[in-house]
């Protein structure tokens, strides 16, 4: 499972040609193995309901193949929504899955004399996105970032993007997810398990980033398998399993995977095998800048009020 390590050390990085070919993928396979991801997003739509805010262009940043994208266009309608991922057939997708049917297309294209427009789909890195600075309105990010090894180039773009006002909306995963794979697996050649990032530690890196007022909280979830392949396939097919650059090869033959799923066997409750997630949810604005860009401080002079 992919994720930042917790104290940025230098042994713990991440492949990224890697991660790309299984997001790559994962493409056509995630869709019926993302229910984590489904119910996150559920959750993070609900915080929604208590903050005012009416963007006019949204990013769903690291889309995937585009299943929060309906949902975002449903809340706010008046919006144009962008979405970016770094996997093309995950952009392909998503294109694709809110495309305006034909018989749609056609009626508009005859009422308006132009083709429909539809909502841009970009392949970018989230640590260099392709949008003007103070361009967006929301960036709604959900799990995408424990498949960055460190989370502040990433927020500070965010952050560049952002209009002064604007919210990002982010998820991820919290240091206790997996706990139940990583505690069976063998530890003896290294870390089979990815680290991922401490709340608190997050909450520094937006705040270096240049956010105020962040707020987050944690959550544990726990998904139920019948047998440990069924997590094993999940995490494969949504391109989730290890790609640590430090990763170790194997588990020592059939020895070392009798002994894994022996220990994970004996998690079993009412005959199903747990699998933990610590799930992050957070919010940030974007306020006015301090300072400028080489450091001098801003001061900002209001009207006087007429007198009485």
């Amino acid at each position: 499972m992919n994720g930042p390590a917790t104290d940025n050390a230098p042994d713990f990085a991440l492949d990224r040609k890697l991660l790309r070919r299984r997001f790559e993928r994962a493409a056509a396979t995630c869709d019926d193995a993302d229910v984590l991801a489904r119910e996150v997003a559920r959750r993070m739509d609900e915080r929604l309901d208590y903050i005012r805010l009416a963007p006019r262009r949204i990013l769903d940043l690291g889309c995937g193949t585009g299943a929060d994208l309906p949902r975002l266009g449903a809340r706010f309608p008046d919006a144009t929504v962008l979405a970016a991922d770094y996997a093309p057939a995950m952009v392909a997708r998503a294109a694709a899955r809110i495309a305006p049917p034909a018989a749609r297309a056609g009626l508009l294209k005859r009422l308006l004399g132009k083709p429909a427009a539809t909502p841009p789909h970009v392949v970018a890195d989230a640590r260099s996105l392709p949008f003007a600075r103070a361009s967006l309105g929301l960036v709604w990010s959900n799990l995408m970032l424990p498949a960055e090894d460190d989370p502040l180039p990433v927020l500070q773009e965010i952050h560049r993007t952002l209009e002064v006002g604007g919210l990002l909306m982010f998820s991820t995963l919290g240091p206790d997810s997996l706990r139940e794979l990583r505690a069976a697996l063998p530890q003896s050649a290294g870390e089979r398990v990815h680290r991922f990032i401490d709340m608190h530690d997050l909450g520094d890196a937006l705040i270096k980033a240049g956010f105020s007022d962040p707020v987050m909280d944690m959550e544990m979830l726990t998904l139920t398998y019948t047998e440990l392949d069924g997590l094993l396939h999940d995490l494969r097919a949504t391109g989730a399993s290890n790609a640590a650059r430090g990763r170790p090869r194997g588990l020592s033959g059939r020895r070392g995977w009798a002994a894994a799923r022996a220990a994970y066997e004996a998690l079993r409750q009412s005959g199903r095998l747990p699998a933990t997630f610590e799930i992050i949810q957070g919010h940030a604005w974007k306020a006015a800048p301090k300072t400028t860009e080489d450091g001098r401080s801003i001061v900002r002079f209001q009207p006087r009020p007429p007198a009485r």
